[in-house]
């Protein structure tokens, strides 16, 4: 073992730090943490890992030995998923291709947080959050602007002086009484100065994005279930590397929806969509090609493709899929 390795009390980057472990690993902190967490699926080149509930918190997240494999599709892929359920995206990764990930730091890439498993395990388990985030230029923090203002202030310090202190110009201090991140070495000056915190805390479970204002439906036999669906009523939200192949929302019912193909892959799918179902508390349908004396598989219930066709209403399809469901209870 590496001595950086030692002190830090992690792994080494061996071939036994797997990906596989990784998500092990994530799973318990989360169990352990006291969310309901869904199955192992064992899925390669999917744009999620795992998919976690706490009350009204939903988290799915991705796991990543080398955070820089993480591409814009994916990660776009991860944003509508989880703007679509309205949950929290989150990649935990080890390292990039320079070094490894830092711990109390936030990372991004492409919009989507990034931690490393020990930031994930403090923030869940012990409650203690990054304070540091990494963005172009540096590492930086938030400041609490209205906290240093009013000590800044209530001292009489100019902002003349405050800014001499900091090694910064006045509108700099401005804009951090106004919100703007500063840089870490900044912050600690002024802190230092004030003998006083002015630092937030980050949460890496805070998620902000704009919904794409369309999606283009698949061609095939896919796209075609996706036409009827929205011709009965629903918005459909096309995905990608996904156990599911759409998300369909009416109102306030979303569809994890996914779309059959051979036996096995039926049946493979619909548990995997089942359990998934379950921790997001949405409900579930599976189209299938043919008519299938099989109503349901694991609590997702299979509507054919001609059960579809004579649908006229979106509240027709849901009708159906009650009377299919055999949901298994947690």
């Amino acid at each position: 073992m590496t001595q950086r390795a030692q002190a830090k009390g992690r792994r080494p980057r061996t071939a036994s730090a797997s990906r596989e472990q990784l998500i092990e690993r994530i799973r318990e902190t989360l169990s352990k943490s006291g969310y309901y967490v869904s199955e192992q699926h064992h899925l390669r080149s999917i744009s999620f890992d795992i998919v976690a509930r706490k009350d009204r918190q939903l988290v799915i997240l991705k796991a990543l030995c080398n955070i820089d494999s993480l591409s814009s599709n994916d990660a776009e892929q991860l944003k509508i998923i989880s703007l679509t359920l309205d949950a929290s995206p989150l990649v935990i990764g080890m390292h990039s291709s320079a070094a490894d990930l830092e711990d109390g730091i936030l990372y991004s890439r492409f919009g989507v947080p990034i931690i490393s498993e020990e930031t994930f395990g403090e923030h869940m388990l012990n409650g203690v959050p990054p304070f540091i985030y990494a963005a172009p230029g540096g590492l930086y923090v938030r400041i609490d602007g209205e906290a240093l203002k009013e000590l800044r202030e209530r001292r009489g310090i100019s902002l003349g002086a405050l800014a001499e202190v900091a090694g910064v110009s006045r509108k700099a201090i401005q804009m951090y009484e106004g919100g703007m991140g500063a840089m870490v070495e900044i912050a600690s000056r002024i802190e230092e100065f004030l003998d006083e915190p002015i630092v937030l805390s980050l949460d890496p479970l805070v998620f902000t994005a704009e919904m794409p204002e369309k999606f283009d439906i698949p061609e095939g036999s896919s796209g075609e279930i996706l036409d009827m669906l929205r011709e009965i009523g629903y918005l459909v939200v096309p995905t990608r590397k996904s156990p599911f192949d759409a998300l369909a929302r009416e109102e306030e019912i979303l569809l994890l929806t996914g779309i059959g193909g051979e036996p096995k892959t039926i049946v493979r799918k619909a548990r995997i969509v089942a359990n998934i179902s379950r921790v997001t508390e949405k409900k579930a349908v599976m189209i299938i090609d043919e008519d299938s004396t099989i109503e349901e598989i694991d609590g997702t219930p299979l509507v054919s493709r001609d059960e579809l066709r004579r649908v006229d209403h979106s509240e027709d399809l849901l009708d159906l899929i009650l009377k299919r469901e055999k949901r298994v209870r947690q």
